[in-house]
């Protein structure tokens, strides 16, 4: 099945260390949606959501993966399927005009005054970066503030990931 990522998945590191079996399809822009870090976490932080405007000249860059019937189920879980987030079906556009579907988790339980951590953001941003997102989308992202996260251990987990990476990747 295809999955459209437009948060932390979009980094290869974190999709493969959830679900190893995901691959890259392509990147695609969703319509009609913003890019919001509103969605209330069981962490206390805002996480992305893919807002819908309704409005055309809204977009979401993204990338799509390929994701099996396993990886499906941990994605469920781990993105907090019915608690928090629901799914639905999405038209996207990939870069070379192909139009097609696919699976994304949108927000249910919205907080406009939450910030993401420093390390949800980054994740974010070296998916982005990866992935070869529009540089403004890009500098849209690096844009959103960010608060640190008052557990220090689960910081250093979530970078931890990228530990046998050289470079930040100008993030």
């Amino acid at each position: 099945m295809l999955y459209f990522s437009y948060g932390s998945n979009m980094s290869s590191a974190r999709l493969l260390a959830r679900v190893p079996s995901a691959r890259i399809y392509s990147t695609a822009i969703l319509v009609a949606h913003d890019l919001r870090f509103h969605k209330k976490s069981k962490d206390g932080s805002g996480k992305c959501d893919a807002f819908h405007t309704g409005n055309p000249r809204d977009q979401i860059n993204g990338v799509v993966f390929e994701i099996d019937v396993t990886g499906k189920r941990v994605l469920d879980r781990l993105e907090g399927l019915g608690i928090g987030y629901d799914e639905k079906e999405v038209a996207l556009m990939a870069g070379d005009g192909q139009a097609f579907r696919a699976l994304t988790y949108y927000d249910t339980i919205i907080d406009e005054t939450l910030k993401p951590y420093h390390w949800y953001k980054h994740h974010v941003l070296a998916g982005a970066l990866e992935n070869g997102l529009p540089e403004v989308y890009v500098n849209s992202i690096r844009a959103v503030e960010t608060i640190a996260d008052p557990n220090q251990q689960r910081h250093e987990l979530e970078m931890g990931i990228y530990a046998g990476n050289k470079g930040d990747g100008g993030i």
